[in-house]
């Protein structure tokens, strides 16, 4: 929780600084808007097999680039494709661990009271295509919004981390992560706030990783806010 909100101001003065820019320009009557974007989200993981559940808060952090390319005389539709950065954690009582082959061994801590820290984090380079509507004009900044979209994720770096009764444990090495992470997207807001949702539609692990002999077939589901400017 606490990174939460120590998240909030940093994500506030960079919309701020950037702001200040944007009321400086020139009249534009070919102008675009909200090409750089950063957001934080709160991460929730659904389709859980049984005994799965989710402790602390899961947070994501996503910063990056969209060409805005609009699509009609008025420019308020537009179209938008870039890159970007994210960064997510998932904190939950799924135990990854490794067995003395290597092999990737996946249980379910049944008692909260063993352990301080159990989650896995997952860093991305993605790649966010959006539909967007808004009631921007050359001289008007404050603008409703509604962005509906996809975004294809490339999975670079993962972790987990255990602090618990069975020690510290930590790997980068799992190979049962899905390297492609896809989802649908929506923003909708005025001015600074807009509410964010990321749907994901495939899994974040591979058929590989089994609980038992059932898949886990986890989903994520990320809501928060997303700032845009420029």
């Amino acid at each position: 929780m606490k990174r939460f909100f120590f998240f909030i101001p940093i994500i506030m003065s960079f919309q701020w600084v950037c702001s200040q820019v944007t009321l400086e320009r020139e009249i534009d009557t070919l102008y675009k808007e909200d090409q750089f974007y950063a957001g934080i989200t709160y991460n929730l993981i659904v389709n859980k097999p049984k005994g799965l559940s989710q402790s602390g808060f899961s947070t994501g952090l996503h910063v990056g680039f969209i060409k805005d390319m609009p699509i009609n005389s008025r420019r308020n539709v537009a179209v938008g494709l870039g890159v970007g950065y994210s960064a997510n954690s998932f904190n939950q009582n799924m135990l990854l661990s490794e067995d003395i082959s290597g092999n990737t061994i996946y249980s379910i801590l049944t008692d909260s009271k063993t352990f301080t820290k159990n989650k896995f984090s997952m860093h991305l380079i993605e790649i966010p295509l959006e539909f967007r509507w808004r009631t921007s004009t050359p001289t008007k900044y404050d603008f409703w919004r509604i962005y509906a979209g996809f975004k294809l994720g490339y999975l670079f770096a993962h972790t987990t981390n255990y602090n618990g009764d069975l020690g510290s444990l930590k790997y980068d090495n799992i190979d049962d992560f899905n390297n492609i992470q896809y989802g649908l997207t929506l923003s909708a807001g005025y001015n600074t706030w807009n509410l964010h949702l990321y749907y994901g539609l495939n899994t974040i692990f591979s058929d590989n990783a089994k609980l038992g002999d059932e898949n886990i077939n986890l989903n994520a589901i990320k809501i928060g806010l997303m700032f845009y400017v420029l």
